[in-house]
């Protein structure tokens, strides 16, 4: 597997980088490694195809408490969070913030099809990682998530209610 260039975007405003600490990026390296089976294959191979889609993505590490051991969630976010990388005993699931709202013509999404916001692609062991359709739905996300933001200076204006 190859490894990732150097050249992604990291955040560091509020981080544990800015205090010494380990980077979002050195965070999900250390997950992968900690792992050590085909989990962390699977989340090294798709953190691979989420910088290849879009290599301004900016890596996070959110949702760090006692209950996860402290390891956090990734996220990987442009303009807002793109998706989610949790590993569980039997999958790893990638959880798109926007998935209801994304069109998946090739059927990646096999989970959490019954919200009305959220859409996931649970990854089991074995199955192959169908990339061209990963990446372009990557990238649709991210298309979403830059098309919802208003332009910069732009202020919105609300109306005073008329009196009865």
């Amino acid at each position: 597997m190859k490894k990732a260039t150097a050249t992604m975007k990291k955040r560091t405003s509020g981080s544990k980088e800015e205090k010494g600490g380990a980077s979002p990026s050195q965070l999900i390296d250390a997950r992968i490694k900690a792992l050590g089976d085909w989990r962390g294959e699977t989340l090294a191979r798709v953190r691979t195809l989420i910088r290849e889609a879009d290599p301004d993505v900016i890596e996070e590490v959110k949702w760090r408490k006692p209950s996860n051991a402290m390891l956090g969630v990734p996220v990987w976010e442009h303009a807002g969070i793109i998706c989610t990388g949790e590993t569980y005993k039997a999958v790893v699931k990638l959880t798109f913030a926007k998935g209801a709202s994304l069109k998946d013509p090739s059927g990646l999404f096999n989970s959490s099809l019954e919200g009305n916001v959220r859409r996931a692609i649970d990854i089991r062991e074995g199955e192959k990682i169908d990339e061209k359709a990963l990446k372009a739905l990557i990238r649709a996300a991210v298309a979403l998530n830059t098309s919802a933001r208003p332009p910069a200076g732009l202020v919105r204006v609300q109306k005073k209610p008329t009196s009865a």
